[in-house]
C-alpha cells in the first residue's frame, strides 16, 4: 500500500486559514443580529390578556359608558403604554363592550349626541350611525357594525381582552 504525501502549499493554508476566521467573524456579526430579529417573533404573545377596566358588573347598566384603560405593549424591546377606550353597558345579562372607533374611516363615536337621534351611537365624521348593540344602520357611510371586546368578569370585576372583527 503505497502512501501519497499530500503536502499544502503556503498560499492554500492561507487562504484556508483566512477563509475559516473571516467565516468565524461573519457568523460572530449576523448571529447578534438574527436573534435581534426573531426573538420578538418567539416570544409567547399576550393577545388573550385580559384588562381591569376598573367598573364592577354592578356599576353597568343598559346606557354604554365610555370606559378608558391602559394596555402595555411590546415592539421587539420597546415597550409601551397605550391608552384605549371602549363602550361598556349590559346588554340583557351580559356585559358588552365595543370599540369606539367607527368601521367607515376610524373616526371616534360616541352615545347619544346626535340630537335626532339620542340613543344611537354617532360618528361626526360622515354622520355614520349605529345601534345600541353596534350594528350599522343602512343608508350611513359604515358597511359593518362596530367592533366588539372580549369581555371576562371575575369577582365582580369586568376585564376588557382583544378586540374582534364583526359581520
Amino acid at each position: 500500500m503505497s502512501e501519497k504525501k499530500h503536502r499544502v502549499s503556503r498560499r492554500q493554508f492561507l487562504t484556508y486559514t483566512l477563509t475559516g476566521v473571516g467565516g468565524f467573524m461573519a457568523a460572530g456579526m449576523l448571529a447578534p443580529m438574527v436573534r435581534m430579529g426573531l426573538d420578538p417573533a418567539l416570544e409567547a404573545s399576550s393577545a388573550t390578556d385580559f384588562i381591569s377596566v376598573g367598573l364592577s358588573r354592578d356599576e353597568l347598566s343598559e346606557e354604554p359608558q365610555r370606559v378608558d384603560f391602559v394596555v402595555e405593549l411590546d415592539d421587539g424591546w420597546y415597550q409601551s403604554e397605550q391608552t384605549r377606550s371602549a363602550w361598556v353597558f349590559m346588554n340583557g345579562d351580559e356585559v358588552m363592550a365595543l370599540s369606539p372607533i367607527c368601521t367607515h374611516l376610524g373616526c371616534t363615536v360616541n352615545w347619544g349626541t346626535n340630537e335626532e337621534n339620542p340613543e344611537e351611537f354617532f360618528c361626526p365624521c360622515h354622520f355614520g350611525r349605529f345601534e345600541r348593540d353596534g350594528t350599522n344602520i343602512a343608508g350611513t357611510p359604515p358597511t359593518r357594525p362596530l367592533d366588539v371586546y372580549d369581555v371576562d368578569v371575575r369577582d365582580g370585576m369586568v376585564y376588557l381582552g382583544q378586540i374582534n372583527q364583526r359581520g
